[in-house]
C-alpha cells in the first residue's frame, strides 16, 4: 500500500522543500512553506499511525534491493507515535518563529533559518524510523551540521562558543557510534538491525569482548548526543545561546531521536538476553539517577532562565536513561513516554520564557521579577508546563514518575523511588521560586503594568497547543504506555 511509503515521503518533503527556500527573497514565504511542509509531515505521520493502530507494524523497502542488501524503514508503534511527536512540535515550534524570529536573527538569514529547521527534523526522522545503522549514522551526521546551524545562525560570539562546544562533542560522539557500528559488522556482517539481532543470538557467546565494546561505544557516543549525565557539557550553552524556536527543538527533539536509537540499539539489535549478560543497562541506570538530582542542583544555581531550563532537560533525561537502565518493558515504555511528555512540555517552556525575553529584554531571573503582572498569559503557561516538570498529578510528569516508582518496585529496586521523590523536590525548587516572583510579592510587582507586555493572543497560540497536548497526555497517559509497551516486542 501506498501509505507504506508515507515516513519516506515526509522525510523527502522536507528535505526538498528545504531546498527550494534559498531560492526566495521573500522572508514570508519562506515561513508559509517550512509551515506547510510541516503539516503535511503531520497529516502523513498521523495517517502511518492510523496505519499501525490498524493493522500492525511493517517494514518498508527503499529502492530496488530488499534487506539486507538494501536500506529498509522500520514503523511500529514507537516509531508511529514518535512520527507525530515530531511533526507536532516541530509545527508548532516554526508556528512560534513566523512571529518571533525576526526578532532574533537577521532578515538575510531567515531563509537559512528555515532550511536548516526542516533538514533536522527531516534527519531526526530518519534516525527514528531506519532499520539499517549505517543509514541512522548518515542521518545523525546531516542532523549535527542543522543542529549547529540553529545555534550558530545569531552570529554572536557566545554562539559561536556554544556551536563549536557542541559540534566537537556531537563529532566525538558520533565517532563513537561509528565504531560500534564497525564493531558489530566485523563480526555479523550486517548493518541491518533485525539482521544483526540474528547473527548475534548465534555468535555472541564467541564474540563477548567485541560486544562489550560495541554496547559501550553505542552508549557513550549515544550518550553524548543525548545529553546523558556527565556528558552532557555542551547542552547549556548550546540551549540558552541559540534562538528560542532553535532552544526548543534542541530540547525537545534532537536528544529524543538519539536516546530512540540508543534503545532500537540495545533492545533490538542485541537484544535482552544479549544485554543482560553485561554490566551496561547498570551503569545507564546509575548515570541517569545521578543525572536526575545533578541536574537539578546544576538549575538551582543558575540565574539566567534559559540555562535554568537547558540544566533541567539534564535532570529530565535522566529519567528517559533510568528507564531504559531498569531493563523491563515498563521501564522503557515509561522512557519513551517521558520522552513525549518532555518534549511538548519543554518546547513549551523556552517558547514561553522566549516571550519573555523579546518583551523584557532580560534573560536574568530577577529582570522577570513581576513578569506575571506584565505577561500574566505567557506566565501560565509557563506555569503549567513547570508543574508538568515537577510532578503535579494529572500531568505527565507525574505520571512519568509515579509509572517509574512502579517499574522499580517491580525490578526491587526501592531506593530508585527515593531519587525520585528527591529529584522532584528539587524540581520544585528551582521552578517555583521563577513562578513566585511572577505573581506576588509588593516588591515584585511596584510599579508594574497589567499586561503591559503581553503578546496578542494568535502570537500565543502555539504554546497553547503544546500545553494542550501535554495535558492530554497527562489524561491518557496509561492508553498511550500501553501502546508504546506493545510496540517494544
Amino acid at each position: 500500500m501506498i501509505i507504506k511509503s508515507f515516513p519516506l515521503v515526509t522525510i523527502l518533503v522536507l528535505f526538498i522543500s528545504a531546498f527550494i527556500m534559498p531560492l526566495i527573497k521573500k522572508g514570508k514565504l519562506v515561513k508559509t512553506i517550512s509551515l506547510v511542509s510541516m503539516l503535511l509531515g503531520l497529516i502523513l505521520s498521523l495517517t502511518t499511525a492510523f496505519y499501525v493502530i490498524r493493522y500492525g507494524k511493517f517494514y518498508y523497502r527503499i529502492g530496488h534491493f530488499s534487506a539486507p542488501t538494501g536500506i529498509e524503514f522500520y514503523i511500529g508503534n514507537i516509531e508511529a507515535i514518535m512520527g507525530i511527536l515530531f511533526t507536532f512540535v516541530s509545527l508548532m515550534i516554526i508556528w512560534y518563529s513566523v512571529y518571533s524570529i525576526d526578532e532574533e536573527i537577521i532578515s538575510s538569514k531567515i531563509s537559512l533559518y528555515y532550511l536548516l529547521i526542516n533538514i533536522l527534523i527531516g534527519s531526526l526522522l530518519g534516525v527514528i524510523y531506519t532499520n539499517d545503522l549505517f543509514n541512522a549514522f548518515v542521518f545523525i551526521e546531516v542532523g549535527t551540521l542543522a543542529s549547529c546551524g540553529i545555534i550558530v545562525v545569531k552570529d554572536k560570539k557566545d554562539n559561536i562558543r556554544a556551536t563549536l562546544k557542541y559540534l566537537i562533542m556531537s563529532c566525538l560522539g558520533s565517532g563513537l557510534v561509528l565504531m560500534g557500528i564497525a564493531f558489530i559488522y566485523s563480526i555479523t556482517g550486517q548493518l541491518n538491525i533485525t539482521f544483526i539481532h540474528k547473527e548475534l543470538l548465534s555468535v555472541y557467546d564467541q564474540y563477548p569482548r567485541v560486544i562489550l565494546i560495541s554496547l559501550s561505544l553505542f552508549t557513550v557516543g549515544l550518550g553524548v548526543k543525548s545529553a546523558m549525565f556527565p556528558l552532557h557539557t555542551w547542552l547549556p550553552d548550546a540551549h540558552s545561546s541559540a534562538p528560542s524556536s532553535s532552544s526548543a527543538i534542541l530540547s525537545a527533539l534532537v536528544l529524543k531521536a538519539f536516546v530512540l536509537l540508543l534503545i532500537k540499539v540495545l533492545y533490538r539489535a542485541f537484544g535482552m538476553d544479549i544485554i543482560s549478560e553485561f554490566p551496561v543497562l547498570n551503569i545507564i541506570l546509575i548515570l541517569g539517577s545521578v543525572g536526575m538530582i545533578m541536574g537539578s542542583v546544576f538549575a538551582i544555581f543558575q540565574r539566567q532562565i534559559k540555562r535554568v531550563i537547558a540544566y533541567s532537560s539534564v535532570a529530565q533525561m535522566g529519567y528517559v536513561f533510568l528507564g531504559i537502565g531498569l531493563g523491563t518493558e515498563l521501564g522503557v515504555a515509561i522512557a519513551v513516554f517521558h520522552m513525549i511528555g518532555h518534549a511538548v512540555t519543554k518546547s513549551a517552556l523556552f517558547l514561553s520564557v522566549g516571550a519573555m525575553i523579546e518583551k523584557t529584554g532580560s534573560k536574568e531571573l530577577n529582570g522577570l521579577r513581576g513578569i506575571g503582572k506584565e505577561m500574566p498569559t505567557t506566565s501560565v503557561l509557563f506555569l503549567l508546563g513547570a508543574l508538568s516538570m515537577v510532578g503535579i498529578p494529572v500531568l505527565p510528569g507525574f505520571a512519568s514518575k509515579w509509572n517509574l516508582a512502579l517499574a522499580s518496585i517491580e525490578v526491587d529496586k526501592i531506593l530508585i523511588i527515593g531519587i525520585i521523590l528527591i529529584s522532584s523536590l528539587l524540581n520544585a525548587v528551582y521552578y517555583f521560586p521563577i513562578v513566585i516572583n511572577g505573581f506576588f510579592g509588593e516588591e515584585n510587582l511596584k510599579d508594574k503594568v497589567y499586561k503591559s507586555k503581553s503578546k496578542p493572543i494568535k502570537e500565543l497560540l502555539p504554546i497553547f497547543c503544546l500545553i494542550f497536548a501535554m495535558i492530554y497526555a497527562g489524561f491518557r497517559s496509561g492508553t498511550i504506555i500501553n501502546f508504546i509497551k506493545n510496540g517494544i516486542v
